[in-house]
């Protein structure tokens, strides 16, 4: 019950942010010149114990490469329903995804993370590519990924 109220806390600040304290916040994500196809990205949240709270976005449109993506296919069950209006199109190579959504509030300095899985087709996933604690303080701070993202910040 507790990780379905924090779902709904995040999903509404995403999608109503009249009715919950939120911010815009700008997330940009750079890829490496690693030589493949287009990449698949799925960013979403867990909360202090680790525990899955909600997707935010998911770069890549073919559902049939999303169990690649796997700490993110085994935090969902691979449900689609995760997803449903927060993709885009995979990210090539050297590229830059740039979104902006808006987050709660409460999910900035309260140990929730956010975490960016990747996936090439012919080529290794990387999950957990990225994992950066929401905080103030962290805003406007790059993080290097470890396989196909060069960058990755949030402002």
């Amino acid at each position: 019950m507790k990780s379905l109220l924090a779902t709904l806390a995040l999903t509404t600040a995403l999608t109503l942010p009249g009715l919950a304290a939120a911010r815009p916040v700008t997330m940009t994500t750079t890829l490496t010149q690693y030589g493949g196809d287009g990449a698949y990205l799925a960013l979403y949240v867990t909360d202090a114990a680790g525990a899955y709270v909600g997707s935010l976005w998911m770069a890549g449109e073919k559902s049939k490469y999303y169990e690649h993506l796997s700490d993110w296919y085994r935090a969902t069950g691979g449900d689609p329903a995760e997803i449903n209006g927060i993709t885009g199109a995979s990210v090539g190579a050297g590229r830059t995804l740039e979104i902006t959504l808006d987050l709660a509030d409460a999910l900035f300095d309260a140990g929730y993370t956010l975490h960016i899985d990747a996936a090439v087709e012919e080529m290794r996933d990387s999950p957990n590519e990225i994992a950066v604690p929401l905080t103030a303080a962290g805003a406007g701070t790059a993080v290097p990924g470890r396989r196909y993202i060069a960058s990755f910040t949030y402002e």
